[in-house]
C-alpha cells in the first residue's frame, strides 16, 4: 500500500496551488479519500474529504470556498485545488484514504507554504 503526495511548494497570498496523491496497493475507489494538514506546534485537522464515486464532499470552514476537493478512480488519484491562499494554510498536507479503523493508509505528506 503507497500513497503518494506532490505539488506543494511556496505560494504567494492570494495565489493557488493543487496537491495530488497518487494510490496503490488497495482498491482504492471504494474508499473515502481525506486530505489533512498539520501546522507546527498544532494538531493534525481534517481539511476536505470525499467519499467514493465522489457522491458527497465535506470541506473544514476554514477552508470552504476556497479549496475543492475531486478524485479520478481510473487514475487512482484525488486531488486538493487550494485557491486564494492564506499565510495559514501553511502545513505539512496528508492524503488520507480509510474504509474501516483497520484500512486507514496516509501518505508522507507535503509541505505548503504560503509567504510573499
Amino acid at each position: 500500500v503507497q500513497l503518494v503526495e506532490s505539488g506543494g511548494g511556496l505560494v504567494q497570498p492570494g495565489g493557488s496551488l493543487r496537491l495530488s496523491c497518487v494510490a496503490s496497493g488497495f482498491a482504492f475507489s471504494s474508499y473515502v479519500l481525506h486530505w489533512y494538514r498539520q501546522a507546527p506546534g498544532k494538531e493534525r485537522e481534517l481539511v476536505a474529504a470525499i467519499t467514493s464515486a465522489g457522491r458527497s464532499t465535506y470541506y473544514a470552514d476554514s477552508v470552504k470556498g476556497r479549496f475543492t476537493i475531486s478524485r479520478d478512480d481510473a487514475k487512482n488519484t484525488v486531488y486538493l485545488q487550494m485557491t486564494s491562499v492564506k499565510p495559514e494554510d501553511t502545513a505539512v498536507y496528508y492524503c488520507n484514504a480509510r474504509q474501516n479503523s483497520k484500512d486507514n493508509y496516509w501518505g508522507q505528506g507535503t509541505q505548503v507554504t504560503v509567504s510573499s
